[in-house]
């Protein structure tokens, strides 16, 4: 109704009542504004975010002016209004700062979450980033693979390629879609920012030597010294320790390359792993094999490479069955944190005991390691962080020449005391003492320089054929589950650290299943443990910036041609036991820290959580220690780092079974498997939200700011993804 003309009069002091109108009122017919835009936001628009073309994805980029719809005719009252208002050029919002319901709406109403990548929220609160500009859904050759970079990201690399210029307008050209060398099936370069190569990337022939070497350089200390403990044990010579350790090169380089084209794909060197470690030492030091006089090293070896043949068995068809694909939703970073921290703590009894022996040179390189991981760890030499890379390599070098020159000039001469004679023949006191120090300081102890051969070539069942038995192939069952739950750890931070999305459990399960396949292959070899993913790899692949498959495949093929001269397993086997032990100390020190570091994916505030870790740590360490105290007699015959680990024939537990109380009191006696037991149990039992166990960082798919493309890295070889394509349950 038009308004009266008193409304605009003041008010005079008497007003008079006015009429009442027509009943019914009049009502004037309803006349539509013509001069509406829809696509100007109004201020509800904007401060909820609200996307008026979450109906189809039809808007323009954010350096582009919003083109809207002339008008076909213009009102003569409209001139009279005045000119009319500016209408914004672009909608500043960010989908990341809605909550993860709301954020999920959006995406499923907008589509965006599919084909777009978004920073991290509190990245976009820092730089004020705006929307992702959002891609046209008609042409592009593969729309299931297109990411649109972050407004203002010029300068960032998303995980599918390099950064893209501003003038392409976020989309790849279609010569940039074929990169050159690439299997069929992976035409894209995954290399997210701050990472030197990216994991599909091929960086170029020297690139790839030096990557390549730096990478297991890096992991010297699990490499290489894990024979010089075992194979003393076992009763073996000098030439069996370069023998196992030329074996154990050439089984790393096969399940490495192996893991990186039927695996899960990610750049992680695949070994002998110390969650195998423990177990073995039990089995070496039980009662039936304390007293073999002649040939007790390959007696040894053949029943470890049953017991190693049995649990991968196991392992196998955990992974390839699906069954691991459902335990995988049991184990998350509450469980892991404690079972891989004490793989590396339970030999603390072992470590400077053993190193201490040689004060004179183990404690230079423990202080030149911590010198080049710590202190000088910055120093950066054409690109490369030498120091923190090769810190390993670096300090075994500088202090072998520094105990070569002690052992020149004459410091470990005793008169009257021979190194060569065993120290059971020696009836002094004071120079058993002597001999034991001239063992494990001086750099020319060894013959196994002398008795190697210049070319051999490691085969199947080199010490005879295996031996199998009950009671130790299910020790080694338990310890293929231990290293199962390392290798889901380290998957995890691995995907997380060059930004790809987080394995599924299909993904995972195929991994599992071929750690069996190449543990079976280590067993029948003869290493005496089996294969795994190194914990390392995260510290290295964190440190070098180096993530390329191409790099691990070519530094697994020089491993493998290593493998083949004899005298290079001779010379990493005349290292000095004293020098040996203090880099394991570091090295299982190194283990225990990336351990706890996965605790940072839960909320460590929780009271439920620091109790279930701190309670794991400690009974892991202390029900061990009870039953490693029944066994007195041992003292006798064991050197006291070995006693620990010669509880499985003398413990506590004492049934009508024979089998059944070795089994038992070898379990129990291990720190890994009572971790592992322990907080399995703790954390699918208690109570807590998913957010609080870190369950969401870890199976999150829908993160917006992952690369929805980014599982593209894990997937098999077109040749090889046929065979395994009725197999749903391997990702």
């Amino acid at each position: 109704m038009q308004p009266s003309s008193s409304s605009n009069q003041p008010p005079s002091r008497n007003p008079k009542p006015e009429k009442p109108g027509p009943w019914p009122p009049r009502i004037e017919p309803f006349v539509p504004r013509t001069d509406h835009n829809p696509t100007e936001l109004k201020s509800w628009a904007k401060r909820t975010g609200f996307n008026p073309n979450s109906g189809d994805i039809s808007r323009t980029f954010h350096d582009q002016p919003t083109t809207s719809a002339a008008p076909t005719s213009k009102p003569d009252d409209q001139a009279a209004k005045g000119p009319e208002r500016e209408r914004p050029n672009r909608v500043s919002f960010n989908p990341a700062r809605l909550g993860r319901r709301l954020r999920e709406r959006w995406e499923e109403s907008t589509g965006v979450g599919k084909s777009v990548g978004f920073s991290d929220a509190s990245e976009d609160l820092e730089r004020g980033l705006d929307r992702a500009p959002l891609p046209d859904r008609a042409v592009h050759p593969h729309p299931d693979r297109v990411e649109i970079e972050p407004a203002g990201g010029g300068e960032r690399r998303r995980n599918g390629g390099p950064a893209r210029e501003n003038g392409n307008h976020g989309f790849l050209s279609d010569s940039q879609w074929e990169v050159e060398g690439e299997e069929p099936g992976e035409t894209e370069v995954y290399r997210p920012g701050g990472l030197k190569c990216g994991v599909t990337e091929n960086p170029g022939w020297v690139p790839l030597i030096l990557y390549g070497v730096q990478h297991y350089l890096s992991m010297a200390g699990s490499l290489v010294f894990i024979p010089l403990i075992m194979v003393p044990a076992m009763g073996g010579s000098d030439k069996d320790t370069a023998t196992v350790i030329s074996t154990m090169l050439l089984i790393t380089g096969i399940s490495t390359i192996l893991h990186t084209f039927f695996g899960t794909r990610l750049p992680l060197v695949q070994g002998s792993s110390f969650a195998y470690l423990a177990p073995a030492l039990v089995i070496i030091n039980s009662d039936e094999f304390r007293n073999l006089s002649q040939n007790k090293f390959k007696h040894i070896m053949r029943e470890l490479q049953g017991a190693v043949i049995i649990g991968s068995i196991f392992q196998t068809i955990l992974g390839y069955s699906g069954l691991m694909s459902l335990l995988v939703r049991l184990i998350n970073p509450v469980v892991v944190a404690p079972t891989v921290a004490v793989i590396g703590l339970a030999f603390f009894s072992y470590g400077f005991p053993q190193a201490g022996s040689c004060i004179e040179i183990s404690v230079p390189l423990i202080v030149l390691v911590l010198l080049f991981t710590l202190y000088m760890r910055r120093i950066s030499l054409f690109g490369n962080r030498l120091f923190l890379v090769y810190a390993i390599p670096l300090s075994v070098g500088i202090v072998w020449a520094y105990a070569f020159f002690l052992t020149a000039g004459g410091a470990y001469n005793y008169k009257g005391c021979n190194s060569n004679i065993p120290s059971s023949n020696i009836l002094l006191d004071s120079c058993r003492r002597k001999v034991e120090t001239m063992r494990r300081c001086r750099t020319d102890v060894s013959n196994a320089w002398n008795t190697a051969d210049w070319v051999r070539i490691p085969y199947p069942f080199q010490w005879g054929p295996p031996t199998f038995h009950f009671k130790t192939g299910i020790i080694m069952v338990f310890a293929s589950l231990v290293a199962s739950v390392d290798s889901v750890g380290s998957y995890h931070a691995t995907a997380l650290l060059v930004n790809l999305r987080p394995p599924t459990h299909g993904i995972v399960s195929r991994g599992i299943g071929l750690e069996g396949v190449t543990s079976i292959i280590a067993g029948l070899w003869g290493t005496g443990l089996g294969s795994s993913t190194l914990t390392e790899n995260v510290l290295t692949v964190s440190t070098t910036k180096m993530a390329s498959r191409r790099a691990l495949q070519f530094g697994a093929i020089l491993l493998i041609l290593f493998s083949f001269f004899g005298k290079i397993g001779a010379l990493l086997a005349s290292v000095p036991l004293a020098l040996a032990a203090a880099v394991l100390c570091f090295t299982w020190a190194l283990v225990v820290a990336l351990g706890l570091s996965t605790l940072r994916y839960t909320q460590t505030a929780s009271s439920r959580n620091v109790i279930i870790v701190g309670f794991t740590l400690f009974i892991s360490l202390s029900v061990p220690a009870f039953f490693q105290g029944y066994s007195p007699n041992t003292s006798l015959i064991l050197p006291s780092y070995l006693i620990p680990y010669s509880a499985a024939s003398s413990g506590p537990v004492h049934t009508s079974i024979s089998g059944l109380n070795y089994t038992l009191n070898a379990l129990l006696s291990i720190n890994v498997v009572v971790a592992f037991l322990v907080a399995f149990i703790l954390d699918n039992t208690v109570p807590g939200t998913k957010q609080e166990r870190g369950v969401y960082i870890w199976s999150d798919l829908r993160r917006p700011d992952i690369d929805p493309a980014s599982l593209e890295p894990y997937k098999l070889p077109q040749k090889i993804c046929c065979w395994f394509r009725c197999l749903k349950c391997l990702g």
